[in-house]
Formats: C-alpha cells, sequence, structure tokens
C-alpha cells in the first residue's frame, strides 16, 4: 500500500511542477476552469460532461507529457541539436493539435446554448 502511495506522490508532484513552472499549462488550467463554470451556467447534460472532460484531460495530459520530454531532452544535453528540436517541437504540436481539438467541440457543445441564452 505504501508503494501505491508514493506512486501516488510522485503523479502529484509532477503535476504540481507542471503547473507551477509552465505558462502553457497555467493557462490550459484556467481555460479548464473557466469551462467548468461555463457549463455549470448552460447546464450541460451528462454527455456533454463527459464529453469536455475528455478533451480537458486530453490536453492536460499532453501538456505534461511535452513537460516530460522537453525535461528529458534537456537532461540529455542543452546543446543544440536537430533531433532535440524534433522532439520538443512535435511534441509541442500535438499538445497544439489536441488544443485545437478541444475548442472545436467547445464551441460545438457552447455555442448552441449561449446562443439560446441570447
Amino acid at each position: 500500500m505504501d508503494k501505491l502511495l508514493q506512486s501516488f506522490r510522485y503523479a502529484f508532484t509532477g503535476i504540481w511542477y507542471a503547473i507551477r513552472t509552465q505558462r502553457n499549462m497555467q493557462i490550459h488550467i484556467t481555460m479548464a476552469l473557466l469551462v467548468v463554470i461555463l457549463g455549470a451556467i448552460v447546464s450541460l447534460t451528462p454527455v456533454e460532461w463527459c464529453i469536455i472532460s475528455l478533451v480537458v484531460c486530453a490536453v492536460i495530459s499532453l501538456e505534461l507529457l511535452n513537460t516530460a520530454i522537453e525535461a528529458t531532452i534537456d537532461r540529455i544535453g542543452t546543446d543544440p541539436h536537430p533531433l532535440a528540436k524534433i522532439a520538443k517541437d512535435t511534441a509541442a504540436g500535438a499538445v497544439l493539435v489536441t488544443a485545437i481539438g478541444a475548442v472545436i467541440i467547445g464551441i460545438i457543445i457552447f455555442a448552441p446554448k449561449l446562443i439560446a441564452l441570447l
């Protein structure tokens, strides 16, 4: 049981590190909180909450992986290298693609509800 608790501590330490040190993670967390507030205001259905939760978790998870990849590359060496650039850029690209998808899904879910409020 102690090893299980320790693994959770490690995970939360990693999440907290990314929130404290990564500007993009702070943006993602802020946007997630705003989406939750807006979802409560427009009364999302349970299915809509599931979809929103899934895309928010996907974006945050990929940002965590991006941070891990960047840290690993930096640990290997700080000298500029084309492969290091590719690794960092493609990891950042994965976050961007997922964030764009999340925005599109958010528009699909929220736009009709917001229009109905007006």
